[in-house]
């Protein structure tokens, strides 16, 4: 072998003639320069936002617990809520307060993010070993943050899956892929340091990902804003237009969630003159297509993790998927809970044991997609959320599924309009208007659809409801007539509701030319003297008292009450209603004495 050869300052190596053996070769990188130690700073990739909007007390909160020795603590909220952007503005305000701290901000979403902002941080302070391919940039950042005499807050940004901390990690080369000879690490939570200097702040979606990290008392829950924090944030986005009396309907409809707002107010201005915030209002309240448009905006949000999305759609889709990926039970519930009203009791329970069920809510609770009542069995959703869920479910061929398991446990829970069943009746209400948006295609469903329908407009018209009863008995009639025939009896008792509402609202006439149609297709279908029939029959001559035709009434009222007697007897009930009807009939054409002998 030959002798070692220098090539100079910038390189080193050997020269081998005749080589009869192995060779063991070792390379030695010259000794890093001794970097002079920089001052603290705020190291963050966002600009402290002007337009930021103080949220009651949670940055007083978050302060308080931040101060505290060893403190950690965690934003909870949906996606969109404005957790990043409490956590910039609570980085500034600590770097406000102690100009010698440090602050640092790592993107947590995945594995490779974790490390890359983990070496951000060894190139910011300088930390002597960093370049070393072998190196664990991990402990030599945990350690230097245990070792820093100056205070510190970490702030881990987007934890949802926490999966990534908790496994055990493999020597990496710095771009994500693992090196020929792995060395393995303690999981990436061991190197998140317990320092009495330090604080770390988590923000997350999910609530199971944050108590990895921190106790459940330091957990600080962000809801959304509420009506003048929202009024605030869309006046200060929109400016001059900020001051228009639409705004507030909008940001209402827009449940006063920070990122719908944010996105709505740059698709107004990006669009404008020609878009105005009523004109969006308008576009938004025209359809759900439409609204799933306008709320898939990606653009308006410069304080957002850029490899996040702006669209709010988009960004509950990918906690969606990851409930899906990680418990399909609970996707499963979301999907079916999505199209109830959005503050529902448990008619949306699957037939699964109560403990799978329970099971399903606490990951949804985790994920803030629904919240529930102290008892545990009223749950509320947000309706942006049930819009970019059924989106979702649309995109992946699954809508028709669940829109027809969400009508077919309605009409299986939604009793008739008797009111001994007013109660129930009253609980369900507010689901069957919300299932009128959601027909379902097939024929079986549909036919459901319709019941739900019927008899959440007997229970509309018993308590007077005049505007619902119409609009529901015409929509169930209009799809048992399409689904079922004309003549069927099920379309048959529609019709006769449709009339209901019409005498409820004094439409004596459109009532009377249903009322007929009723009764001429039961004579000829069921007979003259069947119950349905005279009941029919009876009706008529209810419309024509209101109308003032006594005398056409009269003979239709005796013909109910001779046929009644005959058939069900002279004391049934019925026979007796039919009495007390033409009595009543008598004394409306003066016939006094007559009426008070039938009444008696």
């Amino acid at each position: 072998m030959g002798p070692a050869i220098s090539f100079g300052d910038a390189n080193a190596g050997f020269q081998a003639g005749i080589v009869n053996g192995s060779v063991n070769t070792t390379f030695h990188l010259p000794p890093e320069r001794r970097e002079t130690p920089p001052l603290p700073d705020i190291v963050i990739p966002f600009a402290r936002d002007a337009d930021f909007v103080e949220r009651g007390t949670t940055l007083d909160q978050l302060q308080q617990r931040c101060a505290a020795p060893d403190a950690r603590a965690a934003l909870v909220g949906l996606g969109g809520v404005g957790k990043s952007q409490l956590a910039i503005e609570h980085a500034y305000r600590t770097r406000e307060r102690s100009p010698q701290t440090w602050v640092f901000w790592v993107h947590a979403s995945n594995a490779d993010r974790f490390e890359q902002s983990y070496r951000d941080i060894a190139d910011q302070v300088k930390i002597a070993g960093r370049r070393d391919p072998q190196a664990n940039i991990f402990k030599l950042v945990h350690d230097w943050l245990c070792d820093c005499k100056q205070q510190w807050l970490l702030v881990l940004d987007n934890i949802d899956d926490a999966r990534f901390l908790l496994s055990y990690q493999a020597n990496s080369d710095g771009q994500g892929q693992t090196t020929n000879t792995p060395v393995i690490w303690k999981p990436l939570r061991k190197y998140l340091p317990h320092c009495k200097r330090g604080s770390i702040l988590v923000t997350t979606r999910n609530e199971e990902a944050a108590l990895k990290l921190v106790e459940r008392r330091d957990i600080v829950r962000v809801e959304p804003m509420d009506k003048a924090e929202g009024l605030a944030l869309f006046k200060k986005k929109l400016g001059p237009q900020g001051n228009n009396s639409d705004v507030a309907e909008l940001a209402a409809a827009l449940e006063y969630m920070p990122l719908a707002i944010v996105q709505a107010a740059a698709y107004i201005l990006q669009r404008g003159p020609r878009c105005s915030v009523a004109k969006y209002l308008d576009e938004y309240r025209k359809s759900e297509r439409k609204r799933t448009s306008l709320l898939d905006y990606d653009e308006g949000h410069l304080r957002r993790d850029g490899q996040a999305k702006n669209s709010i759609i988009v960004t509950w889709q990918i906690s969606f998927e990851y409930i899906q990926q990680t418990r399909s039970s609970a996707a499963d519930l979301l999907s079916l809970m999505s199209f109830f009203d959005r503050q529902e009791d448990d008619t949306s329970q699957s037939s699964a044991g109560d403990d799978e069920f329970g099971d399903d809510v606490v990951v949804l609770r985790n994920f803030c997609f629904i919240s529930t009542d102290a008892g545990g069995t009223v749950f509320e959703m947000h309706a942006l959320v049930q819009l970019a869920m059924r989106k979702w479910l649309k995109a992946n061929s699954k809508l028709e599924q669940w829109k027809q398991q969400f009508v077919s446990n309605l009409c299986a829970a939604f009793p008739t309009g008797e009111y001994e069943n007013w109660a129930a009746c009253q609980a369900l209400y507010a689901h069957a208007k919300a299932a009128i948006g959601q027909k379902p295609k097939d024929e079986s469903s549909i036919a459901e659809w319709a019941t739900v329908l019927y008899r959440a407009e007997w229970f509309a018209e018993r308590i007077g409801n005049i505007t619902d009863a119409k609009m529901l008995a015409m929509k169930a009639m209009k799809a048992r007539k399409k689904v079922l025939g004309q003549e069927d009896e099920g379309t048959l008792w529609s019709i006769a509701m449709v009339a209901d509402a019409y005498s409820l609202g004094g439409q004596w006439d459109e009532a009377e030319k249903l009322r007929k149609q009723v009764m001429e297709t039961r004579k000829k279908k069921l007979g003259a003297d069947h119950p349905d029939t005279l009941t029919s029959m009876a009706n008529l001559a209810s419309t024509l008292w209101n109308q003032g035709r006594w005398d056409t009434a009269e003979e239709l009222e005796v013909q109910v009450m001779e046929t009644r007697k005959k058939k069900l007897g002279a004391d049934h009930p019925d026979t007796l209603t039919s009495m007390a009807n033409l009595a009543f009939t008598w004394k409306a054409q003066g016939r006094n004495v007559e009426a008070i002998a039938l009444i008696r």
